[in-house]
């Protein structure tokens, strides 16, 4: 808009409601002491506002469910397949196309099929699914993004860009034979939804070709990225979204997607490349994980929804509200002094759960502390990205302290109004009037992998 101080409302409207079970205080502690203290184990009937995540989470709309009518169910060489695959060639600009239940059945095969044992595998901060699968096939993460990124108040516009001078030390070090591929999170969850410019993906892309190392895209939320760059690199403010997008596309070699975020659908992904080795080796081992290659574990009904919601997702419309709801969120916290992650992602606001709560030491998970809180306070549901997500050194078996101990609040797309935004930001503030009153937590049980999801704590000092 041209007036950014102009009113703005949401470009959908209304058709189906879903009551929500308001609770007493009560209720949600009995509630939280049940779930371990971790706000995934919550029974989601137990939930006021859902924050959780934006995976799957988003509103479908009419366009979407009168798709779900036409699903194709052949088994093989359905045509919701064909439909899906125009569209990503359209939007993404990439040759072949290998549909997955979601974006970490896309992470597994790329890992498996580009990975080998002692391999390293760069990135621009690691992401929890992400690193586990590179892991998994034998590779080393290697951290490779700017270091304004672990620095939540620092205003770069760009935190999530890769810092060339790493990213060349490491194929110095171990060459670029070691490295099969860069992954690319744009913008970057971890790091509280920072978003990547077209120039660094550009200079990356230069680095990489000089050494023959593939880049591979998260595009989860690659809308939201090129939202960002139309924002505020120079060049850009008169291009489109979908225009931004696939330009930024064009810069790497393959993707990987969970369509339950940009994609507006409530289960799905996609692995996309160009080279035709690569895509014959995916599509070999797809058959084995997931499904036949033009299904890929996915219903024709899902991967049409899926389709329909690209076409959507894409719309400046559509991005530039979805982003506007999380900044109005997020400016509301920090008029009221909440610490969190500056400038204000796409998806969520971080709340820099260091600062929130600076008398829990890290190593007493002041992040699922606060998330815990959050709940019992509201009844709202957030999550915890901080020592718990980071999880353990396979080697050492310490825990990894990452800079950024942050709740991740975030918003499912087309689900929420302003008036459930001001609820939520309401009892975040009153939290805060009552922070040192707060305890940490001890970890009582941990599971081997991804021990965010199932791990369960007991308060300190109850």
């Amino acid at each position: 808009m041209a007036n950014s101080k102009a009113p703005w409302a949401e470009p959908y409207k209304i058709k189906v409601v879903e009551p929500l079970k308001v609770t007493d205080r009560e209720y949600r502690l009995n509630a939280i002491k049940e779930a371990g203290y971790n706000t995934f184990l919550l029974k989601s009937e137990d939930v006021y506002i859902d924050l959780l995540t934006d995976s799957g989470t988003n509103a479908m709309s009419d366009y979407q469910w009168a798709g779900m009518m036409l699903g194709d169910e052949s088994y093989a060489g359905s045509r919701n397949f064909y439909y899906l695959e125009s569209n990503v060639r359209k939007y993404y600009g990439y040759k072949h196309l290998v549909p997955t239940h979601q974006g970490r059945g896309a992470e597994h095969l790329l890992s498996r099929a580009l990975i080998k044992d002692g391999d390293y595998v760069p990135g621009n901060m690691y992401f929890t699914t992400t690193r586990l699968h590179q892991e998994l096939a034998g590779g080393t993460f290697v951290d490779v993004i700017i270091d304004e990124a672990h620095d939540p108040q620092n205003l770069h516009p760009f935190k999530g860009n890769v810092d060339l001078a790493k990213f060349e030390g490491l194929i110095n070090r171990v060459g670029g034979g070691k490295i099969p591929y860069i992954t690319i999170g744009a913008p970057v969850n971890m790091a509280g939804g920072q978003p990547v410019s077209m120039d660094n993906i550009r200079r990356v892309k230069e680095l990489a070709n000089k050494h023959d190392i593939m880049i591979v895209f998260d595009a989860t939320r690659g809308m939201e990225n090129a939202y960002f760059i139309q924002q505020r690199e120079e060049g850009y403010a008169n291009k489109s979204v979908a225009e931004i997008l696939l330009e930024f596309a064009s810069h790497t070699d393959a993707a990987t997607m969970s369509g339950k975020k940009d994609l507006l659908v409530n289960i799905g992904g996609f692995v996309a490349v160009n080279d035709w080795d690569t895509f014959e080796e995916l599509r070999n081992m797809v058959v084995i994980y997931e499904g036949l290659h033009t299904y890929g574990g996915l219903a024709g009904r899902d991967m049409e929804a899926m389709a329909r919601g690209m076409e959507e997702a894409v719309q400046d419309a559509h991005i530039s509200t979805r982003v506007k709801q999380v900044e109005y969120f997020g400016q509301l916290l920090l008029d009221a002094g909440v610490p969190i992650v500056e400038p204000i992602g796409g998806h969520a606001v971080f709340v820099d759960a260091r600062k929130f709560y600076d008398h829990i030491p890290q190593d007493q998970f002041p992040a699922q502390a606060l998330a815990a809180d959050f709940y019992i306070e509201s009844g709202v549901r957030c999550m915890e990205r901080g020592i718990v997500s980071a999880g353990r050194n396979k080697e050492t078996g310490e825990h990894y302290f990452p800079k950024l101990e942050l709740v991740r609040i975030t918003f499912p797309r087309r689900v929420y109004m302003q008036s459930h935004l001001d609820v939520a930001a309401y009892h975040v503030i009153e939290l805060f009037k009552k922070r040192h009153e707060a305890k940490g937590l001890e970890m009582v049980y941990e599971p081997t992998y991804l021990r965010f999801f199932q791990a369960r704590f007991e308060r300190i000092g109850k």
